[in-house]
């Protein structure tokens, strides 16, 4: 079975860093698209980032130039840089694997990240 578990979030002030990372397992990694997503409490769940199969990579208006998005398919693993963080990057952070049809098939359990001013 599929599995996705992320790790690295935390609190941290304005202007801070943060990597953000998404251990997978149960299928094939490196033939699946990737993306990383974000909820706020009583908000939708919108994407932050996304990565292909053939490393076509997109970013949110929001996190373009601060956020860099990565695998690295030896360790079936999906990172997320987060730098030069603001508040309004408070959020939980969900990893999410397979975009099949305008969705993700699967995603992870989610880390908070939390920024302070």
């Amino acid at each position: 079975q599929v599995q996705l578990v992320e790790s690295g979030g935390g609190s941290v002030q304005a202007g801070g860093s943060l990597k953000l990372s998404c251990a997978a397992s149960g299928y094939t990694f490196s033939i699946c698209g990737m993306g990383w997503y974000r909820q706020a409490p009583g908000k939708e769940r919108d994407m932050v980032s996304r990565i292909s199969r053939d490393s076509i990579i997109t970013y949110a208006d929001s996190v373009k130039g601060r956020f860099t998005i990565s695998r690295d398919n030896a360790k079936n693993t999906l990172y997320l840089q987060m730098n030069s963080l603001k508040t309004e990057d408070t959020a939980m952070y969900f990893c999410a694997a397979c975009l099949l049809g305008g969705a993700f098939r699967h995603w992870g359990q989610g880390t908070q990240v939390t920024v302070s001013s």
